[in-house]
């Protein structure tokens, strides 16, 4: 079966050579946009692409104010400075997750609670998040406290899963009443919807990634996007060093980040968002021919749930067990076919494996089953 396997996505991606897991599609404007930019000197992280590629990102998430950022890590981690966490605060979000959602969390000084996951989004469950919070949570005038550590919950960050996006009005809903700002970790889900609306236009502020592997990428860049104009204005004076605006003096008065996206990065991913509605369509017909394939294996292909459309960025098998993944991974590794697991729990990792997490009953088993298998555009 495995051979069947390696040959069908061999024939897909028309190749014998070796199949990367995704890798950047560049048929647009990308090399006219970069001339331009080269040309004009403007190279930095002055420059009209900036301003472009900032006014796409709204039209695109339906947001009133959209910042560009250096990358998504960075983008999580002001959107939380933006929503009010400060040190020693707490922010729940899931630990089947990368490494940033977390990272960003800590960068903050603050305190990652680790919550389990839905079977079918793979994202933060909001089950889970009623369930600790009845147990934990404690509303004051200052806001939601955890009484098992004395520390105040900031906000909540879900993380749409390799494109899936959450339960949203669920969790929307419960963090409305225990009054917890979302930022959702947009990172792999541009172009995907939930009930008609883009991810990163539910929570307080939204966070895009464009890196290399991305559905659109920048080489390196960020977004955070927002419908609350005056966090938007904020969030481009954080990531710009908090500099206020004079004609020659420099003058800064808080601590802010040189977070900025330099025009170049700006105008490849000009060209890149130009694209993005046909590299949706391509990535969802690549994933109809994948779940009949392997429906027709007895394996289980990842797709999206009701009232979402998912932009498919990583795709996913899900094996029966830990052996079977691990067969599978070893058997198209070794012939050229890149796969991959998903990512370790979050509290295994030697800086998170004192925070406090739930019993991650989901999150285990799917550590357990799912591939990420080859998912460029084609």
């Amino acid at each position: 079966m495995y051979k069947e396997i390696n040959r069908f996505i061999r024939n897909k991606f028309k190749s014998q050579d070796f199949i990367p897991l995704h890798v950047p599609v560049f048929n647009g404007n990308e090399k006219k946009y970069l001339n331009q930019c080269i040309d004009s000197t403007y190279v930095s992280s002055i420059g009209p692409f900036v301003d472009k590629f900032e006014d796409l990102m709204s039209q695109i998430t339906n947001t009133d104010k959209t910042t560009a950022v250096v990358n998504g890590t960075a983008a999580i981690h002001v959107g939380l400075r933006l929503v009010g966490v400060k040190e020693n605060d707490e922010v729940i979000t899931q630990a089947l997750t990368f490494v940033a959602t977390a990272n960003a969390i800590a960068y903050n000084n603050a305190h990652p609670i680790f919550l389990d996951v839905d079977l079918d989004t793979m994202g933060l469950s909001p089950n889970a998040v009623v369930n600790f919070l009845e147990e934990y949570g404690e509303l004051r005038e200052e806001g939601c406290y955890n009484k098992k550590t004395g520390r105040k919950i900031a906000a909540c960050l879900p993380m749409h899963t390799f494109g899936f996006p959450v339960h949203l009005d669920e969790l929307i809903k419960v963090c409305n009443i225990w009054r917890i700002p979302i930022v959702e970790d947009a990172a792999e889900s541009l172009g995907s919807e939930y009930k008609g609306k883009s991810t990163g236009s539910f929570g307080e502020v939204g966070a895009f990634s464009f890196n290399g592997n991305k559905i659109v990428t920048s080489g390196g860049g960020g977004a955070i996007t927002t419908n609350n104009i005056e966090l938007g204005e904020r969030a481009k004076f954080l990531t710009t060093t908090a500099k206020q605006p004079h004609s020659f003096e420099y003058i800064h008065n808080e601590l802010g980040y040189n977070f900025r996206m330099p025009n170049l990065n700006a105008a490849l991913a000009c060209a890149q968002l130009e694209q993005l509605e046909f590299y949706l369509k391509k990535k969802r017909s690549l994933a109809y021919d994948y779940e009949k394939f392997f429906i027709s294996k007895g394996i289980k292909f990842r797709t999206e749930t009701k009232d979402t459309k998912a932009n498919y960025w990583l795709m996913c098998v899900e094996l029966n067990n830990k052996k079977e993944r691990d067969f599978f991974l070893k058997s198209t590794n070794l012939t050229g076919v890149m796969t991959r697991p998903i990512w370790q729990l979050m509290y295994r990792l030697p800086m998170y494996k004192d925070c406090q997490t739930d019993g991650q009953k989901n999150a285990k088993l799917l550590e357990q089953r799912i591939v990420n298998i080859p998912s460029s555009v084609i």
